[in-house]
């Protein structure tokens, strides 16, 4: 007997520090999902629910570009516009800008050859003395100032449509980090950051991290998460910045807004044409200036109301799901378990077998 008790101590005695390391190297394992950084605690890593989901080209929020739509493609001229104020600007600009420059530039032109001509030395050993004329002194005074009220007439008009919109139908805030964008949309609940899509043969890139393809957009303009938009609706942005100054431009929306810390700046839109648009900060904010793009998806408004959904948020006037049994609602989060209180040891008796120890934070939060 004494023999058996001393094979049971030396047993005993070699298995507990076996299981005490089993108990310390699973601990973080259980734990890894509660104790895991959160995009809010890195803003750099993506969300887990977009890398957890498969991407599927087409659907809501990752909808394939259009070539030479709302994206570069190479042409000199100003991209097709989309809004109204885009199409309004780009007549101004095509249709009396232009041809104002083109008349203005023959006459100059025109002037400086019949002068060189006509006033050479060869033509005209003896100068003339004559120092005024008053019938050209007032015309190089009123044609000017003629040509300045024709420019001003239709800026004046473009300029008030631009900074007097029409009631909005949503409005999205829009903040410029370094450096990436921040979008907010409070009538719908909604709030995520976007970041560039990085190449696939990126040095940078992390194993596993979502990398940039054609689908996604072009090169520098793709990003992991693209503000969607209604089609046919007033878009109100209310643009600011949370460090150094910035600017929100997409130019198939001509719009171009520097975000100011400390600042709030409005701009508006109105698309009715589902698609993908891109842009990107157009202001010298640091070294990672050229890396901040803008993805804007314009969709029909039952599928963005099928985004609202998926990104957890609710459209107005909706009714908020009913709470469940354990009295957590869909949007309402429940309250974080408390920490396990620890109970004083209670002396076992002769044969009652003492229950295994378990981490109730951890099973609590998984």
């Amino acid at each position: 007997m004494r023999l058996i008790g001393w094979a049971i101590a030396l047993a005993a005695a070699g298995l507990t520090p076996g299981a005490a390391n089993a108990q310390a190297s699973g601990a973080p394992v259980a734990n890894a999902a509660a104790i895991a950084p959160t995009p809010a605690d890195n803003p750099t890593a993506a969300s887990d629910a977009t890398k957890a989901q498969p991407i599927v080209y087409g659907t809501v929020g990752h909808a394939i570009p259009t070539p030479g739509i709302g994206e570069p493609d190479g042409r000199k001229g100003i991209q097709e516009q989309v809004t109204p104020i885009g199409r309004e600007a780009v007549g101004f600009h095509d249709n009396i800008l232009l041809w104002v420059c083109a008349i203005i530039s023959a006459i100059v032109l025109g002037l400086l050859l019949y002068a060189m001509v006509r006033f050479r030395r060869g033509a005209n050993p003896t100068p003339s003395r004559n120092s005024h004329n008053t019938l050209i002194e007032v015309i190089w005074t009123i044609v000017p100032v003629m040509v300045l009220v024709g420019i001003a007439i239709p800026s004046i008009k473009l300029l008030r449509n631009q900074y007097t919109p029409p009631p909005a139908d949503v409005t999205v805030k829009v903040t410029g980090h370094q450096w990436y964008w921040s979008y907010d949309l409070p009538d719908y609940g909604v709030s995520f950051d976007s970041y560039m899509l990085k190449e696939k043969g990126d040095p940078t890139l992390k194993a596993g991290d979502r990398y940039r393809n054609d689908n996604d957009g072009p090169p520098l303009l793709a990003a992991d998460e693209r503000l969607v938009l209604p089609a046919g609706k007033v878009v109100k942005f209310i643009i600011t910045a949370d460090d150094v100054i910035h600017s929100f431009a997409v130019p198939a929306f001509w719009i171009k807004q520097d975000a100011n810390p400390g600042q709030l700046h409005e701009t508006w839109i109105k698309v009715d044409r589902p698609g993908v648009y891109f842009g990107q900060c157009s202001e010298l904010c640091g070294a990672r200036h050229g890396f901040m793009p803008i993805a804007v998806e314009i969709v029909p408004p039952a599928q963005f109301a099928q985004w609202i959904a998926q990104k957890g948020g609710t459209m107005p006037g909706s009714k908020p799901a009913a709470p469940d049994s354990t009295g957590i609602s869909p949007v309402t989060p429940a309250a974080a378990p408390a920490p396990a209180t620890p109970q004083p040891a209670s002396q076992p008796s002769g044969n009652a077998t003492q229950p295994p120890a378990t981490n109730q934070a951890a099973t609590a939060q998984n």
